[in-house]
Formats: structure tokens, C-alpha cells, sequence
């Protein structure tokens, strides 16, 4: 019973520490990158991607970038989301996946506010026209399109689908991830360190999101609390032994 019970708890703690390290280690970097935001040598990584972008512009290039950067627009995530959710409750019932994908995409667009108006940094260019109004840091549109592209990847990861459809989504969505980013230094919305940041911080919050998720269906499965078990597989094990 008890390697039964070490088997089923081992691999959700494993996954779970592990996860929590890279949430640690992003949270960290991004909270150096916020505290030398007007370091010199933050402003050398702008200015010298911002210099190359320059070399790249094209009345073509300028259409495709606006179109691309409406990808991870709130109007547009927010109807794509409202679409994952339908599918999530007629296609699998899925109450833990809606609930966390609700949470990831609303608490995502919250975190962004609040991170905005803490490092109060202006933008490179003010123009409606392609959202770049309010401050800049981090990218809204970086945060935001990791978060749902990125938690996307996971839920079609799950699914049934062959291998290489699997691959084929996730290289597919990252790429557009990482073009909706480049898309906002292009355009002059954001900075490239607000950029980074924004798929920073959005990388942490959708991973504690899905790590949240992943233990309340690892904990409904096996009918398992986990701190409970643990505690009583030590107390098991010392009064086996109580001479050690």
C-alpha cells in the first residue's frame, strides 16, 4: 500500500517542484529587468533591436505586423476565450479546465494593469490605432497571447489528438506568440524589454494556473490530499520503526 501510495504522490510532486523552480526563476528575472528598467543597459537592448526592426520596414511588412498584432488584441482574445470555454463544457464537460482557463485569461488581464501602472513607463509612440495607449510596461499583447496561445498548447496537448497534430499546434502557436511580440517593438508599442517582460510574467501566471489545475485533477482522481497523505506516510514509517 504505501509504494502504491509514494507512486501517487511522487510524480505531482516532482512536476509541481519543478514547476514551481521555473516560476521562481522567471519571477526573479522579471523583477530584475523591472528594477533596472532605465539601465543602461536596458536602453542598449531597446535601442539596438528598435535600430534593426527600422532596417525591415515595409508598407507590406507594416500591413502584415497590424494584422498580426490584432492576434493578441483584447477583443480578439476575449472571443477566442469565449470559444474555449464553449468547447471546454460541450466537448469534454470539463468544470477544472474552464474554471483555470477563466481564471489564467481574467487574472492575466489584472496582473497587467496592475504591473502597468506600478512601473508607470511611458511608450516608445502613442497611436490608437494599433492599441499602443496607456503605459508600457509590460506588453499587454506579449502577456496576453502567451497566456491563452500558451495554455491553448496544453489543452489540445491533452486531448486525443495524433502526435504530430499536437506538434504542429504548439510550434505553430509559439511562433505566432513570438510575431504578436516582435509585432508591438515593430510597430513602435512597446519597448523589446516590454515585450520580454510581458512573456515573462505571462509565462509564470499560466504556468501556476496550470499547475493549479493539474493538482485539483490529480487530487479528484486518486481522492488523495496530498499534505495529508504525506504527513501519514511518516507516521506510518516511525512507528514501523521506531528504533530509527
Amino acid at each position: 500500500m504505501d509504494k502504491q501510495l509514494i507512486k501517487k504522490l511522487s510524480i505531482p510532486i516532482i512536476v509541481l517542484l519543478i514547476g514551481l523552480g521555473i516560476i521562481s526563476l522567471f519571477t526573479y528575472i522579471f523583477v530584475e529587468l523591472g528594477e533596472d528598467l532605465l539601465a543602461h543597459e536596458i536602453q542598449l537592448f531597446d535601442s539596438s533591436i528598435i535600430e534593426f526592426l527600422k532596417t525591415l520596414e515595409t508598407d507590406t511588412l507594416d500591413q502584415i505586423m497590424i494584422f498580426i498584432t490584432e492576434l493578441g488584441s483584447v477583443w480578439f482574445l476575449t472571443t477566442m476565450s469565449i470559444f474555449v470555454v464553449l468547447a471546454l463544457w460541450f466537448k469534454a464537460k470539463d468544470k477544472w479546465g474552464i474554471t483555470a482557463f477563466i481564471v489564467a485569461i481574467a487574472g492575466g488581464g489584472t496582473i497587467t494593469k496592475v504591473l502597468k501602472h506600478h512601473y508607470d513607463r511611458g511608450r516608445p509612440s502613442i497611436n490608437p490605432e494599433i492599441d499602443a495607449v496607456g503605459y508600457s510596461f509590460p506588453s499587454g499583447h506579449s502577456m496576453g497571447s502567451l497566456i491563452f496561445y500558451g495554455f491553448a498548447i496544453y489543452l489540445v496537448a491533452k486531448s486525443k489528438r495524433s502526435k504530430p497534430v499536437k506538434w504542429c499546434f504548439a510550434i505553430l502557436a509559439s511562433f505566432l506568440i513570438f510575431l504578436i511580440g516582435t509585432s508591438r517593438a515593430y510597430l513602435g508599442a512597446h519597448f523589446p524589454s516590454d515585450v520580454f517582460a510581458g512573456f515573462l510574467a505571462g509565462f509564470v501566471w499560466m504556468t501556476l494556473c496550470i499547475l493549479a489545475l493539474e493538482w485539483a485533477e490529480w487530487r479528484t482522481k486518486y481522492h488523495i490530499r496530498p499534505f495529508r497523505a504525506i504527513r501519514n506516510l511518516f507516521v506510518q514509517r516511525f512507528h514501523d520503526n521506531p528504533e530509527k
